[in-house]
């Protein structure tokens, strides 16, 4: 019997339609910083409840994310069974790097002010708790097309099945049902080099065609096409997802132009699996094409709990006298630097596709 949806009124806006705008903030908590992120928590919810009211059309959806490392040092008791740092891959010609993040801050809405007012908030309360080592902000580019002129979502699961493939079900973690495992990465597009091919060339490393959207038939469909190394199935033949949320950036002052990665899974080792075909190749050896197209600069895993979570946050480890459990080490601290000569975007590892709740 499969296993029950989770319910979307539980869980924090991971399923929500593609927005406008985007606002996605990677911060690090400072040493001793713990208690001042615990203690705005319970208010995040009201932050966007304010500016709701005021601006109704803002459609603001606000997601927070923890790290592996940050969730030991800020709740006691019982983790997430699959939070842990993100997996660094190095392939034979390309490398995923794991980069520093303890908290995420996924902000979208139809108004960047309504975006920049929330995380304003809520950095005000933190002050010097945090530091804020990556931010990006995200615009929808045309009809959903992320900066290589392709559209990004079309296969991105819909309705029951993206809350099924993005939220974690009750009967694979009782304790954390309803929150959603985030993976994040920023890619750097070489856009110069993408644009001397051709649009069929293009159109090979994709998997799909340019104009219409439409995927290659697999007799045409070459096995390292991003489209054929980031189609999964599960053993009984079901179809394994995740739910992306990319948005397109760019900055003509530094020169960095690309998509923004987010792939909210129920099961993180679903993205993890996507990320190993496209960087190692499946089989060895058939790294995804377009990798030789954008590199990838950042790359985080975290936890977003469910909704009610933030109402009572599990005590702190430092009242309870627990422990932190060990954890591998995570990637030092330090700013994202993006290399001069990288241009800017997310693989479509994301395809996204306006989800209705």
């Amino acid at each position: 019997m499969p296993e029950a949806v989770p319910d979307p009124a539980a869980a924090q806006p991971v399923v929500t339609p593609l927005t406008t705008a985007a606002l996605i903030l990677v911060a690090t908590i400072e040493p001793g910083g713990e208690s001042s992120v615990r203690e705005v928590l319970p208010d995040l919810a009201a932050f966007a409840r304010s500016i709701d009211f005021r601006v109704p059309d803002a459609g603001l959806a606000c997601v927070t994310g923890f790290g592996s490392n940050a969730w030991d040092r800020l709740f006691a008791g019982p983790r997430p069974s699959s939070l842990h740092p993100f997996q660094e891959l190095h392939g034979a010609r390309h490398h995923a790097p794991a980069t520093p993040g303890d908290l995420l801050l996924h902000v979208r809405g139809e108004r960047m002010d309504a975006c920049y007012e929330w995380a304003a908030r809520l950095l005000d309360r933190l002050g010097g708790a945090v530091t804020v080592v990556d931010e990006t902000q995200g615009f929808r580019y045309f009809d959903h097309r992320d900066l290589l002129g392709f559209v990004d979502g079309t296969e991105n699961p819909i309705g029951a099945g993206a809350r099924t493939a993005a939220l974690v079900g009750p009967a694979a973690d009782p304790a954390f049902a309803g929150g959603s495992y985030v993976i994040v990465q920023k890619y750097l597009h070489d856009l110069a080099s993408w644009n001397t091919l051709s649009t069929e060339e293009q159109e090979r490393v994709i998997g799909r065609t340019k104009q219409d959207d439409v995927e290659l038939p697999d007799d045409v469909k070459p096995p390292n096409s991003h489209v054929a190394l980031n189609t999964l199935t599960a053993p009984d033949g079901t179809a394994r997802e995740i739910l992306r949320a990319n948005m397109p950036f760019g900055s003509f002052e530094q020169g960095d132009f690309g998509t923004y990665f987010i792939g909210y899974a129920a099961d993180p080792d679903v993205t993890e699996q996507m990320l190993r075909n496209m960087f190692l190749g499946n089989p060895p050896g058939t790294y995804d094409r377009i990798l030789d197209f954008s590199t990838a600069v950042t790359g985080t895993l975290f936890y977003a709990p469910s909704a009610d979570f933030f109402d009572a946050p599990p005590p702190s480890p430092a009242l309870s006298g627990t422990e932190s459990l060990s954890q591998p080490a995570s990637a030092p601290v330090a700013r994202i630097t993006v290399p001069a000569d990288a241009r800017d975007g997310s693989l479509h590892i994301g395809s996204l596709q306006e989800s209705a709740q």
